[in-house]
């Protein structure tokens, strides 16, 4: 009797061990679910006060995350884990869909949307039309330029407004977009979760959904949170792409995917070339030059289908402006703004005359990453999805917003992209890069890439402000807000320079002041005297303790210059 039961105790201890969940597992089911704590108390309040039937559904979400958490460290099989997974993304979709239904008037990304497909159903021209009523009619948040102005045209690609445009009947403002973009994030959180393998799954619910950055994103009609969605079937397993040289209907419709999102917004601009040369490298070592080459060929060429089909209506209607539209972001001279390094000339020093070089050193860091993603693919492949946005944190534009709303493809290749899938991939050796002396040279050759884009950057940052600014006599409107400054300027600059003036108190920019009295343009080496007003009549000052800067920017060249200032007459500093 006695080995017979040792015998039903070790097949019940086997049994038990094949089928128990991992204890990381247990983990990160637990921490999707708490990540559903994140900004639900804010909801809850605000939908107890005027939408009770809202508040009971979160209160109902809220015995959903307890209970889980409760059984997700309790229970004994796996499956029954991956069930518990299955409720944390239900209560996420719950929770992100109440809080789009108090919260869904977006922003300036969902207004420009929503007009856009507003246009696009009337029949008129969407690409180069300034809707500046936009932003007048509301508080959103505008683009200042350069050259004085203010971006207030449509500048993505027309997927998102085509998409917008069933959805218009929802309501005004920027609801239709904000439904289309959170729509989307929902989708794209499923299809992760359904493509990941099933102890993986809540993360992607955490990611996608938990956090509250990409939700919030999504409220504000990003068009980016579309193409994101579209790339989450592109970058699960994308290194098996084409494997054995065949797409099969997998790869078409991933293919097709890659494609859409390049024509929803700007940003799969900057990874499908990394995608690309990583798929040409792991098929290239699987099936040589030739095959690989036919492999990536096809690939391009369904991509490229599904970008003309959505921009075909556009190219024939109005070209010039639909080109002019979609490179927009590249073009329009928007002002620095950003975390990355454009803080140093925006906060840290007093600007710069040499704001062109933050552009010129984003495009050569870009290239240097995708060169060094092909010659290191072995080792750099799994991070693809990560590189790019590298390149971001030296742009004029470098807010975070870049990095952060792709990160659920980090999270896609982290899991399905291992470095075991590229032990044989192709990477390029040049005779100069082999034998004895290799690692030398292989340093040297890192060292070239790189150097353009550190050199362009140090010249950006070590800049001096052309102008030099200092307020000599204000008129007050009140005890805390003035109508006008003088404003004695000094161009030390080798050419004349037009200023465009304006007054920040905080991390952003705000509108530009109006010149009343003095030159537009300041000559070379030379003094002037400018009355400035604010776009508002008035502007009103913050606290005490609160920092007030004089900004002014210059479009050719790209400058800027900066003077804290302390304002006569009422004791007012900044």
């Amino acid at each position: 009797m006695a080995p017979g039961r040792r015998t039903q105790s070790a097949v019940s201890a086997a049994s038990g061990a094949v089928e128990g969940p991992a204890q990381w597992h247990r983990v990160l089911t637990l921490l999707a679910d708490i990540s559903l704590f994140i900004g639900t108390r804010t909801v809850w309040t605000q939908a107890a006060t005027h939408r009770l039937l809202l508040a009971a559904v979160i209160s109902v979400c809220y015995a959903s995350i307890l209970v889980t958490g409760v059984l997700a460290l309790t229970v004994r099989r796996a499956r029954s884990l991956a069930r518990l997974d299955l409720v944390v993304l239900v209560t996420a979709v719950t929770l992100i869909l109440c809080t789009l239904a108090l919260n869904h008037a977006g922003g300036d990304e969902s207004a420009l949307t929503t007009q856009a497909a507003r246009e696009l159903v009337a029949g008129h021209t969407v690409y180069g039309q300034p809707w500046a009523w936009l932003f007048h009619s509301r508080n959103i948040a505008i683009t200042p330029t350069a050259d004085g102005g203010y971006d207030f045209t449509y500048g993505y690609p027309p997927l998102t407004p085509l998409l917008t445009a069933p959805l218009l009947r929802l309501g005004h403002g920027g609801a239709p977009a904000t439904v289309a973009a959170t729509a989307a994030l929902i989708a794209g959180a499923v299809a992760l979760w359904k493509m990941l393998p099933v102890p993986w799954r809540s993360a992607a619910t955490m990611v996608c959904l938990g956090f509250g950055f990409l939700p919030t994103y999504a409220r504000q009609g990003y068009p980016a949170i579309i193409a994101l969605a579209l790339l989450v079937p592109v970058v699960v397993r994308w290194p098996r792409i084409g494997q054995g040289g065949r797409l099969g209907a997998a790869g078409i419709a991933r293919a097709a995917c890659l494609g859409a999102a390049c024509a929803a917004q700007q940003l799969p601009w900057f990874v499908t070339p990394f995608l690309l040369a990583g798929i040409y490298a792991v098929r290239r070592g699987e099936l040589g030059r030739r095959e690989a080459g036919l492999v990536v060929a096809r690939i391009v060429g369904l991509a490229v289908t599904a970008w003309l089909l959505i921009n075909m209506y556009f190219i024939v209607q109005e070209p010039g402006p639909w080109i002019r539209g979609i490179a927009l972001p590249l073009t329009q001279g928007a002002v620095l703004h950003g975390q990355g390094l454009v803080g140093v000339s925006l906060y840290f020093t007093d600007g710069s005359d040499r704001l062109d070089w933050y552009g010129h050193a984003s495009m050569l860091f870009a290239a240097a990453l995708l060169a060094l993603f092909v010659l290191f693919v072995r080792r750099l492949g799994p991070a693809a999805t990560v590189l790019p946005w590298l390149a971001f944190y030296l742009a004029t534009r470098s807010q975070d917003g870049y990095y952060l709303m792709m990160t659920p493809l980090w999270l896609a290749a982290a899991v399905t992209a291992p470095l075991s899938e590229f032990r044989r991939a192709w990477q390029p050796r040049p005779r100069w890069l082999t034998g004895p002396r290799r690692r030398p040279a292989l340093i040297t050759a890192v060292v070239v890439l790189i150097a353009p884009a550190l050199v362009s950057a140090t010249l950006a940052v070590s800049g001096h402000p052309p102008l030099r600014m200092r307020v000599t006599a204000a008129r007050w409107a009140s005890k805390s807000a003035v109508s006008r400054l003088t404003v004695r300027v000094t161009n030390t600059a080798d050419g004349p320079l037009t200023p465009h003036y304006m007054l920040t108190t905080g991390q952003g920019m705000s509108r530009y002041w109006s010149i009343v009295h003095g030159p537009a343009t300041v000559p070379a080496h030379t003094t002037a005297t400018v009355e400035l007003r604010p776009a508002t009549r008035t502007f009103s000052l913050p606290g005490r303790g609160a920092r007030i800067r004089l900004r002014a920017f210059t479009a050719n060249p790209q400058t800027l210059s900066t003077q804290d200032v302390r304002l006569p007459g009422k004791g007012r500093t900044g």
